[in-house]
């Protein structure tokens, strides 16, 4: 049985970055749960299935065997052993994602591979429902979060560095109606599971989050 941490929190709270960063320092794995999501689509395309067809998505993603591993460092994504790193950032695989992730039972079938991948692996795993759903008995949960206004102002501050022009007062509001949308969906909504540790992060930087999540660690795991 392998040691896991499950991140929580809502959008642009900055659980990818943590976790990452967690994952490294103390040897575990990432899981990138998006990718995994981008390797079903894979699969199903390779299968012929057409992306408008929910039964027959439904039907084929059974038989999908998705994992991650690290080789030199680098997160690789396999789809039965077979290293498909090159090919989930194409645009065809994108539009599949975007559509078979909405589909229950390819979310039902992800979420038993990324569950099995923890019971054979020391993971950190960061989205809505990790400590919720996906990894319940985990003995360490987080629930990461950071004030509405604090996460649209980093946002900002990516767009602007990168040229983009930006309104942060949009941004906010965005941010504050996906908050709404997450916490109220029917599946698997954004929720704090009672035993998971709250860090807000406004006040904090990414070392100090690290460094705190770290320090928890040691006493949990």
């Amino acid at each position: 049985m392998g040691n896991s941490i499950a991140i929580d929190g809502p959008a642009g709270a900055g659980k990818s970055t943590i976790a990452k960063l967690v994952a490294k320092e103390l040897g575990f794995i990432y899981v990138d749960t998006g990718a995994m999501y981008r390797a079903m689509a894979l699969y199903l395309i390779r299968k012929g299935i057409d992306r408008n067809d929910s039964a027959q998505i439904e039907k084929a993603c059974e038989d999908a065997d998705i994992s991650i591993s690290y080789e030199d460092g680098k997160q690789v994504v396999l789809l039965f052993d077979e290293n498909v790193n090159d090919y989930l950032r194409t645009e065809e695989v994108g539009n599949m994602a975007s559509i078979s992730s909405a589909n229950p039972k390819v979310r039902e079938k992800l979420v038993a591979l990324q569950q099995k991948l923890a019971a054979q692996k020391d993971v950190v795993m960061d989205g809505r429902d990790i400590g919720t759903v996906v990894l319940p008995d985990s003995k360490f949960k987080i629930y990461l979060t950071a004030s509405a206004h604090v996460r649209a102002k980093r946002r900002y501050d990516e767009l602007v560095l990168k040229g983009e022009k930006a309104d942060l007062s949009k941004i906010e509001a965005d941010i504050t109606e996906r908050d709404e949308r997450d916490m109220t969906r029917e599946h698997s909504p954004l929720k704090q599971a009672e035993d998971a540790v709250v860090i807000d992060s406004s006040d904090m930087s990414v070392e100090e989050v690290k460094d705190a999540i770290l320090a928890e660690a040691e006493k949990r795991l």
